[in-house]
């Protein structure tokens, strides 16, 4: 569990993020939405670490994050796992060393307990035979796949998702989507999504946190989404015709 408490971040005398408060639960998909200059991705660098928050605090299972020390900051960095946007894997590694380069750098695991823990999350993630090929000989989709892999490859208790459906179809977008919320579950991780894709929150948003120029418009699950009468809210999930037409169904049912 994540519990983030009236946080707020200034740059040069303009605010980015103003008194947000919400809480992450573990085993299930958490997802921020909103507008490009929403605050999305400060809020997600803040969680992170990444970027020192100006007031309130962000606590990992009751454990406010600026008061820890060296030491625990350190453990805790091992428990997260992180799917960038972009993949970012290694491409001169093939995708069994890109999975394994995590254990190798951070743990001091033999190397045949290193493969073997690759081997089982590359089986779990469906990319049995790809071991030995390298990221420009794979699909976008499969490159997403080992990146989730790499994630989760030292059992994370946190897991953090920038944009993970980002230039793929909509078909494999739904396929990450789903892997990524089994996942969740099987390993009862707190997952954070950060998203701009509402196929993303009609699919998997069992928590939602909607911001609007730094603030905390609306949080609710993928249900309220549909009963909500917030503007802010409304204006943004159903700019698209398709996405009216199906909150018109839901509500008609």
């Amino acid at each position: 569990m994540i519990k983030v408490k009236n946080i707020s971040k200034t740059f040069d005398d303009t605010p980015v993020l103003e008194g947000i408060s919400t809480i992450f639960d573990k085993g299930k998909t958490n997802l921020i939405i909103g507008q490009s200059g929403s605050g999305k991705t400060v809020f997600l660098k803040c969680l992170l670490g990444l970027v020192k928050t100006d007031k309130g605090q962000i606590e990992f299972e009751n454990k406010v994050f600026d008061s820890m020390s060296l030491k625990e900051r350190s453990i805790l960095r091992q428990e997260i796992g992180m799917v960038f946007q972009g993949s970012a894997l290694f491409d001169s590694m093939t995708v069994e060393q890109n999975i394994m380069f995590p254990m190798q750098m951070l743990t001091n695991s033999e190397e045949d307990e290193v493969r073997d823990r690759a081997n089982q999350v590359i089986k779990r993630v469906n990319l049995v035979n790809a071991n030995e090929k390298f990221p420009d000989e794979i699909s976008g989709g499969m490159k997403k796949r080992v990146a989730i892999a790499r994630a989760i490859v030292m059992n994370p208790k946190y897991l953090f998702c920038d944009e993970p459906n980002s230039g793929l179809d909509p078909k494999t977008a739904i396929l990450i989507d789903n892997l990524i919320q089994e996942i969740t579950k099987e390993y009862d991780i707190t997952t954070v999504i950060n998203t701009h894709d509402m196929n993303s929150v009609m699919e998997i948003g069992e928590k939602i946190v909607f911001l609007k120029n730094g603030v905390k418009a609306w949080e609710g699950t993928k249900k309220d989404i549909f009963n909500t009468d917030n503007a802010a809210v409304s204006s943004f999930v159903y700019s698209s015709d398709l996405f009216k037409k199906v909150r018109e169904m839901y509500l008609k049912n």
